[in-house]
């Protein structure tokens, strides 16, 4: 008798806005009824976009995936900043931006590409001292982050509509969106936040042959009762 070949899997995901990247792998988890599911390369709570999920045997292949080049589409609003560069905070007033050329913006992104040293954001899931580092901004307790390498291929402003440009990013595993909002905001001298983030891409894998998180759950429980 022929023996069946371990279980393994990939799921593209379309992340619902809101959802954590765990939440996704839980609910993907849940479904299948096996413990063995992850996913390769977390996205924000408020981005939404491609999750590439992996059960069984295919959680061998996260690191590969995890380290494949990233696109991102969204918004970022300048004269305007947050304590974690995006909506998850407070909005505060910084400076008038409305002054600013479409010239002036490019050239500050131009500044931002190709290889460069960046500092992730104080609410992000990176751990220092075995530490999640959000878990310690949430309590107002500062901490040393290190600038890290990363590289941006491609940092393009697709729209202008002031206090608002979108952006298309292409970069490397390690990225942080958020912080390109800062760090533009600071060229620039009036502050930037991000209000909208999409992942379009990961390596080959595009978002528009991604599934939506409740069709696929509902696929894998059809094809479990098939099954019985």
């Amino acid at each position: 008798m022929e023996q069946e070949a371990p279980y393994g899997e990939v799921f593209l995901i379309d992340k619902p806005f809101e959802w954590t990247s765990f939440d996704v792998v839980k609910k993907v988890r849940n479904a299948l009824q096996i413990k063995k599911v992850g996913h390769a390369g977390t996205l924000d709570p408020l981005a939404t976009g491609l999750l590439i999920v992996c059960s069984g045997k295919k959680t061998k292949s996260i690191d590969t995936f995890m380290g494949q080049e990233k696109e991102y589409t969204g918004t970022y609003v300048l004269g305007k900043t947050t304590e974690s560069f995006d909506l998850e905070r407070e909005i505060v007033d910084v400076a008038d931006p409305f002054h600013l050329t479409l010239e002036e913006i490019e050239n500050a992104a131009s500044q931002l590409t190709g290889d460069i040293m960046q500092i992730p954001p104080a609410h992000s899931a990176i751990k220092i001292g075995g530490k999640r580092v959000y878990e310690s901004a949430r309590k107002g307790i500062e901490v040393k982050i290190d600038p890290r390498p990363v590289q941006v291929s491609v940092f393009e402003i697709t729209r202008m509509e002031l206090p608002e440009i979108d952006f298309r990013i292409v970069c490397s595993k390690g990225t942080y969106i958020r912080s390109l909002a800062r760090d533009l905001g600071e060229i620039l001298g009036v502050g930037a936040y991000m209000s909208a983030l999409v992942r379009t891409r990961i390596g080959e894998f595009k978002l528009e042959d991604a599934e939506g998180l409740l069709p696929l759950i509902e696929r894998i429980k059809s094809r479990a009762n098939e099954n019985l």
